[in-house]
């Protein structure tokens, strides 16, 4: 029976997902997941520059938390270092999704959060979408990808964000990364996220003075949809 055989069809579904929704040209981006349950947490990644389209279970990769190889007869994806990262430092997330979705990367391209300027956003984001700082020349050579994912934690520390109330992030110059409770809704994320980005992008065309909407506004979307006390949905 394969390793983890479960969490690779989740993954693989996820990888999958971000071809069919055009959230990342040719073999960019990557999707992950992570298993928890035993004593050495595993991850599943999509293996490096394999094309979404011929990619199988038997093609992910299994590693630990340090990267080392569990399973598998590919390199796993180039971005592993960051999800790694971002799975030992946020232990409520359980999938990982890295885009370079057109809007959401034209945003960490230029640097700026995304404000919350509107309704939209609220549902999904408690928030501005922050952006990194970029990356010193010193920890591109360090260890870039590695760094990638410092930068990411160093941005929601300094801010006291909490990443299931934030579940992305656009890394500055770079792209965006997102992630959820499963893999499904890490692509769900990534998904919403670009579209949040196509808004604010055609808002701020026809308004350069758009602002962020009134907090008791986007308070109200948020928490009725994520607070305690929740409308959203069925119960």
């Amino acid at each position: 029976m394969m390793l983890l055989e479960s969490l690779r069809r989740q993954v693989l579904e996820a990888n999958q997902e971000i071809a069919r929704r055009g959230l990342a040209p040719h073999t960019f981006g990557n999707a992950s997941g992570i298993d928890r349950s035993g004593a050495q947490p595993l991850v599943v990644i999509k293996p490096s520059g394999v094309d979404y389209a011929s990619l199988t279970t038997a093609d992910l990769v299994v590693t630990d938390l340090d990267g080392k190889i569990v399973d598998g007869h590919l390199r796993p994806s180039s971005d592993l270092d960051t999800h790694t990262l971002l799975y030992r430092e946020f232990p409520q997330i359980g999938g990982i999704v890295h885009t370079h979705s057109e809007f959401a990367t034209a945003w960490a391209q230029s640097c700026q959060p995304i404000p919350c300027l509107g309704t939209t956003h609220a549902d999904y984001f408690h928030g501005p979408i922050p952006v990194t700082e970029a990356l010193t020349a010193e920890e591109v050579s360090s260890g870039y990808v590695r760094n990638t994912g410092a930068v990411i934690l160093r941005r929601f520390r300094s801010e006291s964000l909490d990443p299931v109330a934030v579940p992305g992030v656009l890394v500055a110059g770079h792209a965006p990364f997102a992630w959820g409770k499963t893999p499904a809704e890490a692509v769900e994320h990534a998904d919403v996220l670009e579209y949040i980005a196509r808004l604010a992008f055609r808002t701020t065309l026809l308004n350069s003075t758009a602002g962020p909407i009134p907090t008791h506004v986007s308070e109200h979307h948020y928490l009725r949809k994520h607070g305690p006390q929740a409308t959203y949905g069925q119960r």
